[in-house]
């Protein structure tokens, strides 16, 4: 039987990030978070795998219609971008004596 005990993972990008997709449709195209989905290891990311989506009729959208809106893709395809380019990014301890991110090509600690 599975167990159901939620485990707090982290994750190498975080809302606010302006990441690069490395991977799928999308592949190439940058953009910033705009919400991380945890528990499926999933992220929007801003003008990326763009869906579209058919909008039935309502009373706050009386015309309905076809917009687009963007799907969310796994994490494992996403690279922060810094300086313009991807980087790989790991985690060390901090003057605080905090773990927090940091870019491997630089050596510098990402926000």
């Amino acid at each position: 039987m599975k167990n159901n005990t939620s485990k707090q993972t982290k994750l190498h990008v975080k809302k606010g990030d302006t990441v690069m997709v490395i991977a799928g449709n999308a592949k190439g195209k940058t953009g910033v978070i705009k919400q991380v989905i945890v528990d499926k290891s999933r992220a929007i990311v801003e003008g990326a795998n763009l869906q579209t989506k058919h909008v039935k009729p309502s009373a706050s959208n009386p015309q309905g219609g076809i917009e687009k809106r963007e799907g969310s893709i796994h994490i494992s395809n996403l690279m922060v971008v810094e300086n313009g380019k991807p980087v790989r990014t790991g985690r060390k301890v901090n003057e605080e004596g905090k773990l927090q991110r940091y870019s491997k090509a630089t050596g510098k600690f990402i926000a």
